[in-house]
């Protein structure tokens, strides 16, 4: 049991953490106060504090619940048996852009690592929280440099020659649409992006 505005109550961590994630994916983290964490995962401060710790602690968990929760699912697209290359990659980036544009369950649009990077400049993200989002934001651009540096059709297109530019190119358009989104751009008008690239690509 943990006690929450004066009284005793369970509540699910996990669901606390979604809560979290939903208002540093809506506001970055400089722009979330306590108050709107703590009101939003519907628990006080002490609370707060005893079972996630302080607010850059919160945010390290809320960033792994994040990357598990709405990046994984992604990842698997892109090595779907018995699909074309090109076909893989435009429903890998297809499925985070619908996710980037859609706001139809509470979640804010774009994407919530994106938001957060775009602070780090600024200096206002504390040195635990900026080090795991520098260290997140090389992850997508080394996952699709892998891809193209292994995969039998990267590879016989000559993609894998270029290997790190390409994941790069990826890896910003999905940036790109993540900012887009958050404008209220639809998932349908970014098709167009996405099909663009891949055909700049070779694909």
């Amino acid at each position: 049991m943990v006690e929450t505005r004066g009284k005793k109550k369970a509540f699910s961590e996990s669901t606390a953490l979604n809560a979290a994630m939903e208002v540093f994916w809506q506001k970055g983290y400089a722009g979330a106060s306590l108050s709107d964490l703590t009101s939003s995962m519907d628990i006080n401060k002490p609370s707060m504090y005893n079972t996630f710790g302080n607010k850059e602690t919160l945010f390290l968990k809320t960033t792994e619940h994040y990357i598990k929760t709405k990046m994984l699912p992604h990842m698997a697209l892109l090595n779907a048996p018995g699909l074309s290359l090109k076909t893989r990659l435009k429903n890998h980036i297809m499925s985070i852009v619908n996710m980037q544009c859609d706001a139809s369950n509470g979640s804010a649009k774009g994407c919530y690592l994106v938001l957060c990077q775009s602070e780090l400049a600024s200096g206002t993200v504390p040195p635990n929280a900026a080090k795991a989002l520098r260290e997140v934001d090389l992850a997508p651009s080394n996952l699709y440099e892998d891809l193209f540096l292994k995969d039998k059709e990267a590879i016989s297109a000559k993609l894998h020659l270029q290997a790190a530019k390409n994941g790069l190119a990826i890896y910003t358009l999905l940036k790109g649409t993540a900012s887009m989104a958050r404008t209220g751009i639809t998932a349908i008008a970014l098709e167009h992006a996405v099909d663009t690239m891949l055909n700049g690509l070779g694909l």
